[in-house]
């Protein structure tokens, strides 16, 4: 089956010629020189358009605070050339951590947090001549909250689909009125994103977490369910708190997804039949009104990693095999975030997901910029391989010697709650890691996709 084929592709005009026979398209471009363009936003200057995208590290203090192993990665990739580095899910809320070392912002260790982008901008500055831009991704992890390494799930809904993967009853569904709380959370998060020294706040629903879900609570009733208006209160809601703290050196954004791809009952961004296909009327809209509120940036993603992994980072080797060929899941990406930067050109929006076209995924995300699909691109699974790949690419080419292979290993390390890097390139540090995850496989659940 064409679907389980392992990339093998020698050239990128073999890449061209699969695309082709599977009938989908996936922009190139003959160089990388547009990549190291500066893009502007409001006062700020990024230094080119290559970016490093949330990845959890599962390697917080027991309070939440950055370890060092997270520093050490974080200065790699600021080292590595990356102008604006969105951070990995930072919870404001100690129930909705998705593990007991996943990092956590409170007033106790905001001076904590302080010292670590400080660290950072500086390493980019010594290196590279510029400090990157620091995103701080604010999220509540809803279904998926695990803060004692214990499944505590906190949901918008009943899932049917969902509830294959993390059983949840109608007590775990949360009131009208803790909603309402999260959204003065968020608020209180983005004052002490900007204490803490980044540059900007992300307002994050995407990806199953509980802002996504909410967005998709077609059959939820009261304030927050059932109507568009409805379903996106939560994060509008939380946004205008957030913007309370916006001035000339911080800035509120949000990382959307703006497509679920769940295969029976509702999903955000698909029709309701049950078809799966994408519907971005809701997520174009959604969008639009976000820039009339003055977001003038965002980063859009599709999917959730918890279910359908393949829609949201596409991969030929990991935990479940793949229901469609990769370069289907990168061309329904690229194209449907295009859709939505042409209908809403006057926004600043980042692409996701650019790691399984290995050695060529430079190319591409030049070719996307080109096309006018995206203003630049996020890289996640790449930092953890190669966190130079931005300095790579902008003196030329990525190495690809050092790219990453897709093997889902890292995503076995964050969901089994372990200090993540990539295993095969980071061997020293993460395999004893990845040893302790495959001794533990064996004790559990059977539905446990990793």
């Amino acid at each position: 089956m064409s679907n389980h084929e392992k990339f093998h592709y020698k050239t990128l005009e073999e890449v061209k010629a699969k695309c082709k026979e599977l009938g989908v398209y996936i922009p190139f471009a003959n160089d990388t020189s547009i990549l190291a363009n500066k893009l502007r936003i409001r006062n700020i200057t990024l230094q080119n358009r290559l970016g490093s995208a949330p990845m959890e590290g599962s390697d917080s203090t027991l309070d939440g605070s950055p370890s060092d192993i997270t520093l050490r990665r974080y200065k790699k990739v600021a080292e590595g050339g990356s102008a604006i580095m969105w951070f990995e899910a930072i919870s404001v809320a100690q129930e909705g951590r998705s593990s007991r070392t996943q990092l956590l912002i409170t007033k106790d260790n905001v001076d904590t947090y302080k010292r670590f982008t400080d660290t950072i901008k500086e390493a980019g500055l010594k290196k590279n001549g510029y400090a990157p831009y620091l995103v701080m991704q604010a999220n509540h992890s809803g279904r998926y909250s695990n803060p004692d390494n214990k499944p505590a799930p906190l949901i918008a809904y009943r899932h049917p689909y969902l509830e294959q993967f993390r059983a949840a009853d109608d007590s775990c569904i949360v009131s009208d009125d803790y909603l309402k709380q999260t959204e003065e959370n968020f608020g209180e998060g983005a004052r002490l994103a900007k204490e803490a020294g980044f540059d900007a706040v992300d307002i994050k629903s995407c990806h199953g977490y509980l802002f996504q879900e909410v967005a998709s609570a077609f059959y939820r009733p009261g304030l927050y369910g059932g109507s568009y208006e409805n379903r996106t209160r939560l994060l509008k809601n939380s946004i205008k708190a957030a913007q309370v703290f916006e001035d000339s050196s911080f800035m509120v954004t949000s990382r959307v997804g703006i497509y679920d791809g769940y295969p029976i009952y509702a999903g955000f961004g698909q029709k309701t039949d049950g078809s799966m296909e994408l519907d971005l009327t809701e997520p174009i809209r959604l969008i639009k009104e976000l820039k009339s509120m003055g977001l003038d940036i965002v980063d859009l993603t599709m999917g959730n990693p918890y279910t359908t992994t393949h829609v949201v980072r596409p991969f030929d080797m990991g935990k479940y095999p793949p229901e469609e060929h990769p370069f289907e899941g990168i061309a329904r990406m690229i194209n449907s975030i295009g859709e939505v930067k042409k209908a809403v050109p006057d926004m600043t929006i980042l692409a996701s997901a650019p790691t399984y076209l290995r050695q060529y995924c430079d190319l591409y995300t030049a070719g996307a910029i080109e096309e006018g699909l995206c203003d630049g691109m996020l890289f996640g699974r790449m930092q953890f391989a190669d966190p130079d790949f931005a300095n790579e690419i902008i003196n030329g080419r990525i190495d690809p010697n050092r790219i990453c292979l897709t093997c889902g290993k890292c995503g076995d390390l964050i969901r089994s709650h372990k200090p993540t890097g990539c295993v095969i390139r980071d061997n020293k540090t993460f395999m004893p890691y990845y040893k302790e995850f495959l001794e533990e496989k064996k004790n559990l659940p059977a539905n446990f996709r990793g």
